[in-house]
């Protein structure tokens, strides 16, 4: 049974249904079926938003949240992590509300911590800490940021598509190599895209193309994980975008892989998942999932570089290198090779944006 005080924060925090509208936010609805998975999206957001803000507790919500059919779960604990966050951040009750949710629901890891980092702008600058506190694994903390970034873009459109905004003090929720929040952001922008444009791959590349050069690796990254993660576009397209990638087609695939694992930890892949995961990375999902669980490192560094650009750079490796094609995938693993000689062939991170 909710109590008066859950009503009160469901009402007075949750996000209005239609700000999850394509035709809200001025993004193109270029058919019914990419309409619908990527406002199927938002819309779980808010409702797992609105099932956190009004429960008791984090082990209470995920028992209703886990009752949300798989398609849409992994949105729902993407919105119910902001919604805890936001209630870590408020002076009234604990602060134990997120890290509350990562124990209860640990299948959903990766979307609770994207999660959170949607809270970073909604809430005031001094309690953006209190908001990030519950995320203890140095690995993840950068999803934070891909959280944060897709927020701005998805909101904020003119300003980071179309302007190209770049945050001069940008949320960091780590003390640890504080100079990566932009790469980490940009990696948020490219998912954002998928919706921006509509889960139209062409126009989602002209977007990518539209920014500084330095800037499309993450943005393909973010990219190639929505369009795996949300779906909404058939597999010739998605083909067709892997090849548009050129020189960052490694970075769209290890977005792709982080979407596979990230479905297949949650159990909750999809027929679409593993349409996309093999039309962009020639591999299944299961095989794609097992290269990023293999090629995560821990802690923060790793021999001075941070530890989640060097797990990102392993995945591209992995995927340019190994023979791992699933068996009629279309094309042999060869076709796999980023069409330039910029090979993803060591773990240090990128020169600084």
């Amino acid at each position: 049974m909710v109590s008066w005080l859950g009503h009160i924060r469901r009402i007075s925090l949750t996000p209005g249904a239609n700000q999850a509208l394509l035709r809200k936010r001025g993004f193109p609805e270029r058919d019914l079926h990419a309409k619908t998975s990527l406002e199927m999206a938002g819309g779980s957001f808010i409702e797992g938003f609105g099932v956190a803000a009004q429960s008791s507790t984090a082990a209470e919500a995920t028992v209703t949240l886990a009752r949300i059919d798989g398609i849409r779960r992994g949105f729902a604990f993407e919105g119910a992590a902001m919604a805890m966050a936001i209630r870590d951040a408020l002076p009234l009750g604990h602060r134990r509300h997120v890290s509350d949710l990562l124990e209860a629901a640990d299948d959903h890891i990766y979307m609770i911590h994207v999660g959170v980092g949607w809270s970073f702008a909604r809430l005031p600058r001094p309690l953006r800490r209190a908001a990030a506190a519950g995320l203890t694994d140095p690995t993840l903390t950068w999803l934070a940021l891909d959280g944060y970034g897709f927020h701005q873009a998805f909101f904020h459109t003119d300003k980071y598509v179309k302007r190209q905004y770049i945050d001069p003090d940008p949320p960091v929720p780590t003390n640890h190599h504080p100079e990566y929040a932009p790469h980490a952001i940009d990696q948020g922008i490219g998912r954002a895209l998928w919706f921006v444009a509509g889960a139209d791959p062409n126009r989602a590349v002209r977007l990518i193309e539209a920014f500084a050069p330095r800037r499309h690796e993450d943005l393909f990254a973010g990219l190639g994980l929505a369009a795996t993660y949300a779906g909404g576009a058939p597999p010739e397209e998605l083909a067709e975008l892997a090849e548009r990638a050129g020189r960052h087609r490694a970075a769209l695939a290890q977005g792709s892989v982080f979407a596979a694992e990230a479905r297949a930890r949650a159990h909750i892949a999809q027929p679409h998942t593993e349409t996309a995961v093999r039309a962009i990375t020639g591999l299944r999902v299961t095989e794609a999932a097992a290269i990023a669980t293999q090629s995560r490192p821990s802690g923060h560094t790793v021999d001075g570089q941070v530890a989640f650009e060097v797990w990102r750079r392993r995945i591209m490796r992995r995927w340019a290198t190994d023979d791992t094609a699933a068996d009629g995938a279309g094309a042999p693993s060869t076709s796999r090779q980023p069409s330039t000689s910029r090979q993803p062939d060591t773990d240090g991170v990128k020169d600084g944006s």
